[in-house]
């Protein structure tokens, strides 16, 4: 019987596959299958993977190979591969890790108890289905900590930038219906869930496969969910940022003033050659909006460096505009061609080592303006979410509005009594270093 299996769920990648792999947890569960967190203890491990770029890929055959060892120990009897990476090579992976027992590509992420089920039975599971298919409702088993959890509202991407394979393995653009979404954020609040992180690969879309919905709508609802305190926002697509959004963003107080929008780039040429819809001039106007209608908002960005083509003059461009705008976190990345995407076979491929000059370059430009910003904090005061204690360092750490969790970074204080994870507590910087963030409780002060 299924219960008297032993199944562990290893996951790879974004805040999204945390969710597939919470969803697939919930329906083994469901089967009577018992979830144990211990590789050694697991008869049958899924590992859910990504395939976003070379070092994602590498990582998830690190893993394969790390898993396998547990079956030449005994322990281990099946090992199913799911996810992106399954979806991207499919069953060349069986080719090169013959002791793999099954495949589960990302439009069948449901049959993970089929799966299992017929893994067990000595079969291989090789399952691929459709990518186009309406989001899949499921019930989840968290994984995240009890107070923030992620909540997918959509599912594939429809923009077609000529550098990302995500399309091909994740299907076109599709909204999960705004009832179910709102509905999810009631029983999360239920649940004692305090921050929501809202994720999609472009949240911008929500709403335009379905009629009269969009993200402002949904926003405004989840706003409404007692218990609900912050909502914080993840990939932006720069172009789709309407004014009614900003608005919302503005007056809702439960959306935290951090905003992650991924540009790529600034250089036109560059844009243009990755199929980005915007310009500089744009992507100028928007983040002056930006700061103009949102007092004190945080913006994250992504940018790429490395591109076929970048010159020079197109990468100090890049830089220009990271000063102009001063972007107070940024993730900066090395271009990584992906097979069959149009970007892989583009002329005039960037020399690895220029495009590695130029990502640290880039870094350190990007950390002098993280650095000076942090400076600005010192005398302010935050509302804390409190996440842990230091037992080391004898401090407790949480996170301001401007940290996203597992993302950004943290701030140390001590306070007492010793706060609980999942409060909220008002924190004073008294100094940075190395960095960090360290303070104190607050005196009854106005928060920055």
């Amino acid at each position: 019987m299924a219960d008297t299996h032993t199944v562990a769920v290893v996951t790879l990648g974004c805040p999204k596959n945390v969710v597939m792999s919470e969803q697939m947890i919930y329906r083994l569960e469901k089967a009577g299958y018992k979830i144990v967190a211990a590789y050694s203890e697991a008869e049958i491990i899924v590992l859910n993977t990504c395939a976003f770029i070379d070092s994602a890929k590498a990582e998830a055959v690190e893993n394969i190979l790390e898993l396998l060892r547990f079956k030449d120990d005994g322990t281990l009897k099946k090992l199913i591969v799911a996810g992106c990476l399954a979806e991207d090579v499919k069953t060349e992976i069986l080719d090169e890790f013959p002791g793999v027992d099954g495949l589960l590509g990302c439009g069948s992420y449901d049959r993970i108890v089929e799966a299992v089920d017929a893994a067990l039975r000595g079969e291989q599971p090789l399952f691929f289905g459709p990518l186009d298919a309406p989001v899949t409702e499921c019930g989840r088993v968290r994984l995240t900590a009890w107070y923030s959890a992620y909540l997918r509202i959509a599912e594939g991407c429809s923009n077609r930038c000529s550098y990302c394979i995500i399309p091909s393995l994740r299907g076109p653009y599709r909204s999960r219906d705004e009832d179910l979404v709102v509905k999810e954020c009631e029983e999360l609040a239920s649940d004692g869930v305090k921050e929501i992180n809202v994720i999609a690969q472009d949240i911008t879309r929500y709403g335009e496969d379905l009629e009269g919905r969009s993200l402002a709508t949904l926003l405004r609802r989840v706003a409404r969910i007692d218990g609900i305190e912050w909502i914080r926002l993840h990939y932006l697509y720069p172009e789709s940022i309407t004014d009614e959004l900003i608005e919302v963003i503005r007056t809702e107080e439960k959306i935290v003033k951090y905003l992650d929008i991924p540009i790529q780039h600034a250089s036109d040429k560059i844009l243009r050659a990755m199929n980005r819809r915007g310009t500089k001039a744009e992507l100028t106007a928007l983040f002056r909006k930006l700061r103009e209608r949102i007092p004190g908002v945080v913006l994250r960005t992504t940018v790429m460096v490395g591109f076929p083509g970048e010159t020079d003059g197109d990468f100090e461009e890049l830089c220009d505009f990271m000063k102009a705008v001063r972007f107070e976190r940024a993730g900066i990345f090395v271009f990584s061609p992906q097979e069959g995407t149009p970007a892989a076979s583009l002329p005039d491929p960037v020399d690895e080592d220029v495009a590695e000059h130029r990502h640290e370059l880039l870094s350190e430009l990007q950390d002098r303006i993280m650095n000076d910003y942090s400076a600005s904090l010192v005398g302010k005061t935050f509302r804390v979410l409190c996440e842990g204690y230091d037992r080391i360092a004898e401090t407790s750490f949480g996170r301001t509005f401007a940290d996203s969790p597992e993302i950004d970074g943290r701030i140390f204080f001590k306070a007492s009594p010793r706060p609980r994870d999942g409060d909220f507590i008002d924190i004073t910087v008294d100094e940075i270093y190395e960095g960090e963030l360290f303070g104190s409780p607050a005196e009854k002060e106005a928060r920055a």
